[in-house]
């Protein structure tokens, strides 16, 4: 199944059905939301399917023209977004580019911060940015929606609980995360709203390309309508989403609607090095920092600017048909005044 939810209805929208192309969708009476949904998810996913199959084939009144425009995130807002550091080669670029040595205990030990879920942006939203001193990033990335999972569930059990999975762009504030980061007590301020992709699917709706644990597509970036990156989501992922579920279940309970993020997906180079940019035959990154260290590396100094007022990126990933999987992030970059 393909779920979406569209800006009507409330802080929470509505829920609809996606049909696999993107092009139609329609309501699903008695269950208003997609945190309803996963609320009571065993009873209600049945029901769902039914309705999706009538409106593949084509027998459902009420469908209309799905359009990505109208989508808020598929949870507009949620009781936890916590984002792991899978792709550890992302970290120990980015530790690089501020100076900071990375413990070797980050490869066998996941990083996960806690992020804000109190409101995400729409997949189309402008990115607000008050001031471009700040240093304002995307990081493109894969998430995974849960059903409640106990406190202490083993990785060999966590998969069962994945519901749905989604792309996400974590907007990073690169210039204030060394001050935040300096005083001990994580990000805040460096970490504004996250956008995710137009429609949340089914771990069924990905085939072979899904094994339960991690999704093996490249995750294709364009900035400002050129190629930026096209990084397979299933190479170098250290710690795959089993293992990043168990690490969060740890001590705490996560109720039905938390979401987990993979971090940055990020390829190392064939020579194990950081790999190379999409115009040198490579294939690019995930974020504008990676790009700006590998510049540091390679010419001395960091030539790629963070995103202005006016930049656009695209964060997109599509099936082997090279049909889109989860509709576009297409966000612009917009001053805010102070």
């Amino acid at each position: 199944m393909k779920l979406a939810t569209l800006k009507t209805g409330g802080r929470d929208g509505r829920l609809v059905l996606v049909s696999r192309d993107l092009k139609r969708a329609v309501f699903m009476d008695g269950v208003p939301t997609l945190q309803a949904a996963l609320d009571n998810w065993a009873a209600i996913a049945p029901r769902l399917q039914t309705q999706h199959r009538a409106l593949e084939s084509g027998d459902v009144s009420g469908s209309f023209a799905f359009d990505p425009e109208h989508c808020a995130s598929p949870l507009p807002r949620a009781y936890q977004w916590a984002d792991g550091s899978a792709y550890v080669n992302h970290v120990a670029l980015v530790r690089r580019a501020r100076g900071a040595e990375m413990p070797q205990s980050f490869w066998t030990d996941p990083l996960i911060y806690q992020g804000g879920s109190d409101e995400f942006l729409g997949p189309r939203d402008p990115i607000p940015a008050a001031d471009d001193d700040w240093g304002v990033d995307f990081e493109a990335e894969v998430a995974v929606v849960l059903d409640d999972v106990a406190m202490g569930t083993p990785a060999a059990q966590a998969r069962e609980r994945i519901r749905l999975v989604m792309l996400v762009n974590d907007v990073s504030l690169r210039n204030l995360i060394p001050g935040e980061l300096a005083k001990g007590f994580g990000f805040f301020q460096s970490k504004p709203a996250s956008a995710f992709s137009p429609v949340a699917v089914t771990p069924d709706e990905l085939g072979p390309d899904w094994d339960g644990a991690r999704l093996s597509r490249p995750l294709l970036v364009q900035l400002n309508g050129a190629p930026f990156g096209r990084a397979e989501a299933g190479i170098d992922m250290t710690f795959d989403f089993p293992t990043l579920i168990a690490h969060a279940a740890k001590t705490r309970n996560l109720r039905a609607g938390s979401i987990l993020g993979s971090g940055t997906v990020s390829n190392r180079g064939p020579d194990g090095g950081p790999g190379r940019p999409i115009a040198q035959g490579g294939v690019g990154y995930s974020c504008i920092a990676e790009l700006r260290m590998v510049e540091t590396i390679l010419e001395g100094q960091a030539r790629t600017p963070f995103l202005r007022a006016g930049d656009r990126v695209t964060i997109e990933m599509q099936d082997r048909a090279g049909r889109s999987i989860f509709g576009a992030i297409d966000q612009t970059v917009s001053p805010r005044p102070r």
